[in-house]
């Protein structure tokens, strides 16, 4: 079960320790100004122009960006508009920080989906004590996002968050031309398993297996959800195809170390998984579907050879 008690640090994966900031400015001078109101505190990013921040923003999301409105090229607004824009990137606070603070402009600003204005010159107190007021209101708000998207049983994600995010990093991989992998596993045997050892202990089960295959996981991207019943799915974006079956014989080896008794297994007398590998490779001509499917058909050919072993494959790929 989820513990509501449980420190929002340690459920907000998202923070990985100091909190993100981006500082947007095309002048030098101001980014400096800016970095040391936060450098002892957080983990801080620079960006000189608005294309720059929507990339960085894209390959490695910050917590909140300071941003500047007047800069050449994209000013702020329209990164503003660009990242509300993108699922990816839309629940990232935006504080602009401008010398232009007339009432209009900063009507503008916040329809546009900022959540507030600082003017400059900056008083280095006031910006630290926004800043940590919104960081520490976009960690409530992604503390109760999660808390949707959690399995109620086992406190992985739960199929719905799976849905969500197998889109969200199909897209980010076809946008970068990068590497996705997807295992999809099944507890062998799994009703002869209640049928022994009755629903408490299965769902005893089911917990220990959901944090054994989040203690193997690597980087904070990857995730674990419940697929449904006793089958989980692992996503690793940026992992390529040998990288991922380490994974998964990292996975199949950790579940038989839990040494979980299951004297009815056709496999081994203690409880095992079975696992599909498949990954997304280089320029992809098939959609994110094809990916899931032929995870659950090398699932199905684990199952079906044996169980207790990984069966893995490359989506087919342009020339």
């Amino acid at each position: 079960m989820i513990d509501l008690e449980t420190p929002v640090a340690e459920l907000l994966d998202s923070t990985h320790g100091k909190p993100k900031l981006l500082l947007v400015d095309d002048q030098p001078i101001n980014i400096q100004v800016m970095y040391r109101c936060f450098a002892g505190d957080y983990q801080v990013f620079m960006a000189t122009s608005g294309e720059q921040a929507l990339s960085l923003c894209r390959s490695n999301p910050p917590d909140l960006i300071l941003l500047d409105v007047v800069m050449p090229g994209l000013d702020g607004f329209e990164v503003c508009k660009l990242l509300k824009a993108d699922p990816i990137t839309q629940h990232i606070p935006v504080i602009f920080v401008t010398a232009h603070t007339d009432s209009v402009q900063e009507t503008y600003g916040l329809s546009i989906g900022a959540i507030d204005f600082i003017a400059k010159p900056v008083n280095p107190d006031v910006v630290r004590a926004r800043v940590k007021t919104h960081l520490t209101l976009k960690f409530q708000s992604d503390l109760l996002r999660k808390l949707v998207f959690l399995d109620g049983l086992t406190g992985a994600f739960n199929r719905r968050y799976f849905d969500q995010q197998i889109c969200t990093e199909w897209g980010r991989a076809a946008r970068n031309n990068t590497p996705m992998s997807l295992i999809l596993l099944d507890v062998d045997f799994f009703k002869l398993f209640n049928d022994s050892y009755g629903h408490q202990a299965g769902d005893d089960a089911l917990r220990a297996v959901a944090n054994a295959l989040k203690s193997c996981l690597r980087r904070p991207a990857d995730l674990v959800a419940r697929y449904g019943g006793e089958e989980f799915a692992c996503v690793l974006p940026e992992t390529s195809y040998l990288d991922a079956l380490a994974i998964a014989d990292e996975l199949e080896r950790k579940i038989r170390s839990l040494a979980i008794a299951h004297k009815n297994s056709n496999v081994a007398e203690v409880l095992t998984i079975s696992l599909g590998l498949a990954t997304r490779v280089g320029s992809s001509p098939s959609e994110v579907q094809d990916l899931i499917a032929l995870a659950d058909n090398l699932l199905y050919q684990a199952k079906h050879s044996g169980r207790g072993r990984v069966c893995s494959s490359v989506l087919a790929t342009l020339a």
